[in-house]
Order: C-alpha cells, then sequence, then structure tokens
C-alpha cells in the first residue's frame, strides 16, 4: 500500500483517466512482487549450491583466525615492540585499541557513581528536560490537559493521508 501526504493539484482527471491509472498501478505492483519473488527464489537457489562450501570456508576462516590470534598473543612483546601491527605475503596483523568507555571497578556500581558524581562533579551529571508529548497526546481528551494545551498554544494536528492498494486480482 503506497500513502502519501495530500498535496494541492490543479490538474483535471476524468473517470477514465483516474481507472486507467489505478489498472496501471495494479499491473505495476503485481510484476514487482513476480521480479522481486524470482530474485528471491535465484538467491535462494545459488545459497543452497554453496552453503556446504561456504559453511567450510567460514570454519576455516575462524580456525585461522585464532591460530593467527594465538600466535601475536603469545609472541606480543617480541612481535609488538615498535608497531601494533605485523605485516606478511598475505595479511596484517595486529592490536587496535577499542573506543573508551566507562567501566565500574569491582564493589562498585553506576547508581554510586551517580550518587558521588552529584556532589563532586556536578556539571558532570546530567539532567534532561523535555515535554512528554507521547503523554500529553495519550491524556488530549482530558478536560485539564485540553485546556491547558490550548492556553499554551499547543494544537493537535493529525494530517489526511492519501492511500492506494491495488487489487489483489488485477
Amino acid at each position: 500500500m503506497k500513502t502519501r501526504n495530500l498535496k494541492k493539484t490543479t490538474r483535471e482527471v476524468t473517470t477514465i483517466q483516474f481507472e486507467t491509472a489505478i489498472r496501471r498501478y495494479a499491473e505495476a505492483e503485481k510484476r514487482e512482487g513476480e521480479i522481486n519473488r524470482s530474485i528471491e527464489n535465484e538467491v535462494n537457489e545459488l545459497l543452497t549450491a554453496h552453503e556446504d562450501e561456504l559453511n567450510c570456508l567460514a570454519q576455516s576462516k575462524q580456525t585461522a583466525f585464532e591460530t593467527v590470534q594465538t600466535y601475536c598473543i603469545n609472541n606480543k612483546e617480541r612481535l609488538f615492540v615498535k608497531r601494533r601491527s605485523i605485516g606478511t605475503l598475505h595479511g596484517v596483523a595486529g592490536f587496535r585499541l577499542g573506543t573508551p568507555r566507562l567501566k565500574t571497578q569491582k564493589g562498585s556500581n553506576w547508581n554510586t557513581v551517580l550518587q558521588e558524581l552529584k556532589s563532586r562533579l556536578p556539571a558532570y551529571v546530567r539532567t534532561t528536560e523535555e515535554p512528554a508529548k507521547d503523554l500529553l497526546l495519550a491524556d488530549r481528551h482530558k478536560e485539564q490537559v485540553a485546556t491547558a494545551l490550548i492556553e499554551l498554544g499547543v494544537e493537535i494536528v493529525q494530517e489526511e493521508l492519501f492511500y492506494l492498494e491495488a487489487g489483489k486480482a488485477a
């Protein structure tokens, strides 16, 4: 189903043009579905045909990765003195620093850290204030909320959308 915001139009369209357009839309959508199903079937056939080989390759890569990783970890002091990576004829292996992150130490938790930050480093504590739009929409029919929204200059808008569904028997 195709849905779009309404737009103003001044063009005249006859009933015959309207019916023709819906028929063309339905035919195009049907053909589009046929093509997509055909593509999906061909992809599934290819995946099935190569599934065993892909599984073997994935397993081979995993085993090779673990071997290279073990070697590099066991020889880290010798191989990675000056650089964080080593190059070979067939590739590069090495160590990268991940993205910095904060982690609480053993015996500590984020609630405790938050309480301490409030007193020691209050600039590093976030407080976010924003309208609870979802609650206002949910309670918009309550008299108190409806009156307040009007007084605050807030209105509830609901755009009308146009849709077109192609017939399944087209």
